[in-house]
Order: structure tokens, then C-alpha cells, then sequence
């Protein structure tokens, strides 16, 4: 009895053993991480995901389809408080940011250095001077420093005469290192107190030796974040289905929801090839008209409802929500072909959308 609780002791000391050095070990991943890295919150790129090699079971965050969600009417407090703000944007395309003016006024077009989380920015004003309620602001609301000089302008051209140099330097280092990563952009904060390299991967990438080799060679903060597919595509450019160039590249701001079920409901032919768009995911064109067909749909009777026509009554068996048309087939005259009728024509006697509806 004595030897087996002996046993047991032993038994859990080892365990304790293992555990604490699993743990350490864990530990000390986690803070050689910290050294070479800084996660911060970026103001220029749109969905980013910051990248850390630190715990075993750390996945890393995917983009799926997000489900239609119905549009929350937005009720407007007449008593909330409002703050100026002036909109401003970091690229061509980009997301707009709110800043507090602190005086200055500023009209759409100009140039602003703003103080952003990552330090002062070159960005673009897209909204003037203008008074938002405080729920539409993110707290704490950031400043503009001041409008862009010519100095400014100047310092920022080289800034992307530097980025591109960049680029290739990084590409070049990457292939040294044998890394499964593709680098698709590289960006310099306006003070260069920090370089940025965004890049995609099908996997978690140990980046620790090329951000010392960076850091060695540009003398300055590296962070590399991995960005999704919809962002390289929105990054990167290019030409859609349609031969235009990409929504995301030209005017989208920011990533529109689509679903599968837009594109059942639009009637489109459910071939990934034929509603998936340059970067692998659903078509971000399926929303543009996604409000009109829902309201046509709503007035068009479904399939297999019962309607009376002008020349008897009948069931629907295929519906055009946009033109309004819908083909019914005849109950009693099995041997008539089905016609086709406009909906303001029929009268709905059981709805397949409500059975209950007479």
C-alpha cells in the first residue's frame, strides 16, 4: 500500500514536471515573439490580419461567406452629441477614417499629416469639416496634424520611390530564406520610423530570421502582416469577369456581405467559376441589385403557389421577378400548355411564401 502511494507521488511530480516546462517553453516562444514583432492596429489596409508564430494551436484567421444579415434601421437621436470630424483616406480606394480637425479646415482633396496608431500619416481628405453623432465614432478620436506641406508631398513621392525598392529587397530575401510566403505589398509609415510588408500564405509562416535580416538591411521597425485573398486582389488590381476592372481596386471602400443565397435568388447558374471573382470568393457585384430583387420577389407569387388567372385556375411553376412574369399550369386542363402571365394579372389563392395566405 505504502509502495503504490509512493508510485502516485512520483507519478504527479513528473507530470507537474513535463507541464511546467511544456508551459515554459510555450513562454518563452511567446516573448521571443515580442521582441521581433509589434501588433499594432493599421489605418491603411482594410481586414488585416497581424501574423504571430507563437502557441502550437494558434490558427490563423480565414475569411468565410458571411451570411445576409437584414439591414438595421438606423433611429437618429436628435439630442446626441456631435463632434466635428474630418474623413480621411490613406489610399486611393481605401477605407475612410474619422479625425478631429482641432481647428483646422480642411476641403475634400487636400493632403493631411493625421496621427494615426502606427505614428504621423500621408493620407488624402474625403470629407470636409462636418458634425457626426459620437455613436458614429470610434473612441479615442485621433487629430490632424496640420495640412500637407510641399515639403510633405515631396517626403511622401519618396516614400514610394522607397517601398519599391523595398519590395524587391524583401523578395529577394524571402527566396534566401526558402519561406512559403508571396509578398504582395510594402509600406512605409510617413516618419520611416517603421516598414511594412504584407504578404498571403497557405500556412503559418516562422518569419523571425527574415525580420532580422530586414531590420539589419533597412535599419529601421519591420513588421510583415499576412492579408487575405480579398485584399491581395483589392491591393494587386486587376480585371473581373465583365472586362472591367475590379470593384474592390476602383470604388469599393470596404468589402460588401454576399452570400450563397444571392445567387440562388438572383437565379444564377451555381458554378463556382461563374459567380466566383478574381480572388476565389463569391462576386462582390452579387449585392449591387441583390435590394431589387428581394423587393420583386416579395410582389411575385413563389412556385407552387396557387393563382387564378384570366383563364382558370392554376400553379406556378417558374417565376421572372424582374419583368414580373410568372408560367402557370392549368389544374383541370392537363392537355393546355402553360402560359404566361404578369403578376398584376393573377390573383394569389394559396401562397407557397405563406400557406395560410388565401
Amino acid at each position: 500500500m505504502e509502495n503504490n502511494n509512493q508510485n502516485n507521488k512520483n507519478n504527479k511530480k513528473k507530470h507537474h514536471r513535463r507541464w511546467n516546462n511544456k508551459r515554459n517553453s510555450k513562454k518563452e516562444v511567446v516573448e521571443n515573439i515580442q521582441e521581433n514583432e509589434v501588433i499594432e492596429e493599421s489605418p491603411v489596409a482594410e481586414e488585416i490580419v497581424t501574423i504571430g508564430y507563437a502557441e502550437e494551436n494558434l490558427d490563423f484567421l480565414e475569411e468565410t461567406e458571411i451570411e445576409e444579415i437584414a439591414p438595421v434601421q438606423k433611429v437618429v437621436d436628435e439630442n446626441e452629441e456631435k463632434v466635428e470630424v474630418v474623413g480621411v483616406r490613406f489610399k486611393k480606394v481605401g477605407k475612410v477614417y474619422y479625425f478631429a480637425p482641432e481647428g483646422i479646415v480642411a476641403k475634400k482633396g487636400d493632403f493631411a499629416i493625421v496621427d494615426t496608431a502606427r505614428g504621423p500619416e500621408f493620407g488624402e481628405v474625403f470629407i470636409p469639416n462636418k458634425f457626426v453623432g459620437i455613436s458614429e465614432i470610434v473612441p479615442p478620436l485621433r487629430t490632424v496634424t496640420r495640412i500637407a506641406t510641399p515639403e510633405d508631398i515631396v517626403h511622401n513621392e519618396e516614400n514610394n520611390k522607397k517601398e519599391k525598392e523595398a519590395f524587391n529587397i524583401c523578395l529577394g530575401q524571402i527566396a534566401k530564406h526558402e519561406l512559403d510566403m508571396k509578398l504582395v505589398d510594402a509600406q512605409y509609415t510617413f516618419d520611416n520610423s517603421k516598414l511594412l510588408f504584407y504578404f498571403t500564405s497557405a500556412g503559418r509562416v516562422d518569419f523571425r530570421e527574415l525580420v532580422k535580416d530586414l531590420a539589419a538591411v533597412f535599419r529601421t521597425r519591420i513588421e510583415l502582416r499576412q492579408i487575405g485573398i480579398r485584399d491581395e486582389a483589392k491591393l494587386i488590381g486587376g480585371l473581373g469577369a465583365c472586362g472591367r476592372p475590379l470593384c474592390c481596386a476602383t470604388f469599393l471602400s470596404d468589402f460588401v456581405q454576399v452570400s450563397i443565397k444571392m445567387a440562388k435568388e438572383q437565379g444564377l447558374f451555381l458554378n463556382s467559376s461563374k459567380i466566383s471573382g478574381t480572388c476565389g470568393r463569391l462576386m462582390c457585384c452579387l449585392r449591387y441589385e441583390q435590394d431589387t430583387y428581394e423587393y420583386e420577389i416579395a410582389r411575385t407569387p413563389s412556385v407552387d403557389s396557387t393563382v387564378k388567372t384570366p383563364d382558370g385556375i392554376g400553379t406556378v411553376i417558374e417565376t421572372h421577378p424582374l419583368t414580373g412574369l410568372i408560367k402557370v399550369k392549368f389544374n383541370d386542363k392537363s392537355e393546355q400548355a402553360p402560359k404566361v402571365f404578369h403578376r398584376d394579372d393573377v390573383k394569389i389563392i394559396k401562397s407557397q411564401k405563406n400557406p395560410d395566405k388565401e
